[in-house]
Formats: structure tokens, sequence, C-alpha cells
């Protein structure tokens, strides 16, 4: 009975952190690291919602992954700045629009004092099916993948990492333009 019983509990000690998967973190960096690759296979394993916090999105194999994701029945939310959108030919807010994806144009937050303008929406992170995140200095951007020098992190089973950066997007989201 005694065998028993400390083998169940070791059962239960042991089974719980195997069922638990471990976060695993990928670094990129472009140009020479191609870095769209890395998001374009995560997009396309995405399942219920991919939400994007990105300055400036010029990348048209990004902003078409999203659409084909929105089509498969992906909640697809963009949040990009709204200077670099309306001054940028290439940006792929009207896109998004054209394409019913919920879009966001923010300026970044005012300051207190009323000398100082408003900054940017700097923010460049995705989050996906609440697990995966990438963020780095990467934007979504012909000049991130191919000119700049440029780094993109990838967090795999992000789990509270995940949900921060879920949580970070939602308070970008609810802001007045």
């Amino acid at each position: 009975m005694l065998r028993l019983l400390a083998a169940q509990l070791l059962w239960l000690t042991l089974v719980p952190s195997a069922c638990v998967a471990e976060m695993v973190v990928q670094a990129c960096f472009s140009p020479q690291g191609k870095c769209s690759t890395h998001i374009l296979r995560e997009i396309d394993q995405a399942k219920k919602e991919l939400l994007v916090a990105v300055y400036a999105f010029t990348n048209d194999d990004l902003a078409s992954a999203l659409v084909q994701a929105k089509k498969r029945g992906v909640a697809v939310q963009v949040v990009i700045d709204r200077d670099f959108d309306t001054r940028t030919e290439n940006s792929k807010g009207k896109y998004f629009e054209a394409h019913k994806i919920p879009l966001r144009r923010l300026s970044g937050t005012k300051s207190n004092s009323s000398e100082r303008e408003a900054g940017l929406m700097h923010q460049k992170f995705a989050v996906i099916d609440r697990k995966t995140v990438f963020t780095g200095s990467y934007n979504w951007t012909h000049s991130a993948e191919n000119t700049n020098d440029e780094n993109l992190l990838l967090f795999r089973n992000a789990g509270p990492l995940a949900e921060d950066y879920r949580q970070a997007f939602l308070r970008l989201w609810e802001r007045k333009p």
C-alpha cells in the first residue's frame, strides 16, 4: 500500500511538468536572416487570434498572409502608427481596410507637458493564439527585411509573456486615436 501511494505521489509530481511545454526562444537578424520567413510560418499556423502592433508596415507578403489568415477564420487586428501610415505611400493601412481587417492608426501617448507633441506609436510586436510572441526592432517593412540591421525575437509557448503582450495590445486598441 505504501509503495502504491509513493508511486501515485511520484506520478502526480512528474506528469504535470511533462504536460507543460517549455518556452522556446529564437533570434533572427536581418537583412541576412530573412526574418519574414519566420513570421510567415507562424502566421500560417495561426488558428484563432493574430494581434499585430508595428510602427511601420509595408511588407506585401506579410500583409497578404494576414489577409489569408482572416480568410481562414483567424481574428486579425492591426495597430500601426498614424503618421507613418498617412505619409508613406506603400503603407498597408488602406490595404487592410480594403480587406476588412480591423485597424487602428495611433500616435504615441501624449506627454503631461503641454509643450511636447504626441510621440510615435513605436511598438513592434505580434501575439499569435495567446502563445507566440514576436518582438524586437524589426518593423514589418521591405527595409527591415532587405536593408536595415534589425533583430526579431520569437517566443513560442510563451504563456504569461504572451498574455503580457496581448494586454499591451488591447490597451493600444482601446486607446482613442
